[in-house]
């Protein structure tokens, strides 16, 4: 089968990958990682060999970018506000309230890797449970047991 053009293709899919993003990084790396996502998938899709499931194979690539925009933050420094006694500026807010972000993307963003990409596709994309394992790259089952731990992970931090 063809592929259809590139850019039928993202946008078909375009919104669920952003969307994706935005839950997995942030708003604020998100539109970062979608523009690394776009360009490492446009490389790619000319020797794209099966298409039957393009949206998994785009989500697969946004996964990725993903964990290398994790692993990026953890290699950034951390600024460190000057105390006031040092003749310097006070702490602002935390980072989640100058992004605006709800409280509960930055516990699903908490939770480890193929919990959170587990539940937010099955979740926010709307995905079934055999498109999540192909986008995890597991089985059924063990997409299923991601979605079922990291829901069960969040009820009990909200309960708590």
């Amino acid at each position: 089968m063809t592929p259809p053009p590139f850019q039928a293709l993202l946008d078909a899919h375009g919104a669920a990958v952003h969307r994706f993003l935005v839950a997995s990084v942030g708003p604020s790396e998100a539109d970062d990682c979608f523009q690394e996502a776009c360009i490492a998938a446009l490389r790619a899709y000319p020797r794209l060999a099966h298409t039957d499931n393009l949206r998994g194979w785009l989500l697969r690539i946004a996964q990725r970018k993903v964990i290398d925009a994790h692993r990026a933050r953890a290699r950034r420094p951390i600024p460190v506000p000057v105390t006031p006694e040092v003749g310097g500026i006070a702490a602002g807010p935390p980072p989640e309230a100058i992004d605006g972000q709800p409280a509960v993307w930055a516990q699903v963003r908490a939770l480890p890797e193929k919990q959170r990409v587990a539940v937010f596709l099955r979740s926010a994309a709307g995905l079934s449970y055999a498109e999540v394992a192909e986008a995890l790259d597991c089985s059924q089952d063990a997409a299923r047991r991601n979605v079922h731990e990291g829901l069960k992970r969040l009820r009990e931090e909200w309960s708590a």
